[in-house]
């Protein structure tokens, strides 16, 4: 793990924590707000809120550029969920339910020239973390039927890609006003 970890430098990590933390700090909000469109409308609502949420998984990937730190918010994210016992009562399990979608967007970013990253890297990065997360979450916890897993990882590709437009968007403005600086 050490090694793993010498790969980041300080400011890598910072980034990786901080994004981290807006991801778990959003969540609560972001989740009651989509529930009271998707609710009366019979529409799963953790499938819609996921790509408002997951975005920072894929902001945070675009932002450090190094393989694993999509592993790593997912991690520091479901450590952050297990120590504050906030987020459901998904528990232990949060390990897997958290990690999981960081390391499909790694899988994503790998996918990329020099780590130079395109809107659709952050599209398809948020849509694939997005679909592993409610995917996960149905198999862990709901286990619904077919025919409402397909209509949720519908939900959550539309979601994800919405989330992965905004990511792009934001990291764009970052690096503007960094190359300002």
């Amino acid at each position: 793990m050490k090694k793993f970890l010498d790969n980041f430098s300080v400011f890598n990590l910072i980034i990786i924590a901080i994004v981290s933390a807006l991801g778990i700090a959003t969540k609560p909000i972001i989740v009651p707000l989509v529930h009271i469109v998707t609710g009366p409308l019979f529409i799963p609502g953790g499938a819609i809120a996921g790509g408002f949420y997951m975005f920072w998984i894929v902001l945070g990937a675009g932002m450090v550029k190094k393989p694993g730190t999509g592993l790593l918010i997912g991690l520091v994210q479901s450590i952050l969920v297990v120590a504050t016992g906030t987020m459901g009562t998904h528990g232990i399990m949060s390990l897997i339910s958290y990690t999981l979608p960081g390391v499909m967007v790694d899988i994503v970013f790998l996918i990329s020239k020099d780590n130079k990253y395109n809107s659709l890297h952050y599209v398809f990065g948020c849509m694939a973390a997005n679909i592993t997360g409610t995917l996960i979450s149905n198999m862990l916890f709901f286990r619904l039927p077919l025919v409402t897993v397909i209509l949720m990882l519908s939900a959550a590709a539309l979601s994800g890609t919405l989330g992965g437009l905004i990511a792009y968007s934001v990291s764009r403005s970052l690096e503007k006003i960094l190359l300002q600086q």
